[in-house]
């Protein structure tokens, strides 16, 4: 698959599978999710989205298993609203940088400790 349409198929699945999880999916186990990201495989025969789930650890795990739950009907409205010749399976993974803002805080902290004081510059 050439990787421009690869990418474009991508963005466009992560689009529509935001938008169907956001308004069309009335599982009231799945929370405030985000899908952050698409990864198509090479061939376009699987998806794999990966989910930023808010809430606790408990809930962004009832978050991901019911999403799972969902993919028939996630795969079929897709395939119905995208027009697609093949729709790829599709998977869900926790994002991996769910902890991304504290760690973001704590490198900015540890920079700001490390970073010199301004001299105070000669008046000319």
């Amino acid at each position: 698959m050439d990787p421009h349409r690869a990418e474009r198929l991508a963005e466009a699945l992560r689009a529509e599978l935001q938008e169907l999880v956001s308004f069309e999916l009335q599982d009231p186990q799945v929370g405030e999710v985000d899908i952050a990201a698409l990864e198509l495989s090479p061939d376009g025969r699987k998806a794999v989205a990966r989910v930023m789930a808010h809430g606790s650890e408990d809930e962004r795990n009832q978050s991901l298993a019911a999403l799972d739950r969902a993919r028939a009907f996630l795969k079929r409205q897709v395939a119905q609203n995208l027009d697609l010749p093949r729709v790829p399976e599709i998977y869900f993974e926790a994002a991996s940088d769910a902890g991304a803002p504290e760690r973001v805080q704590r490198l900015l902290k540890r920079a700001r400790r490390g970073r010199p004081r301004d001299q105070k510059k000669p008046e000319e």
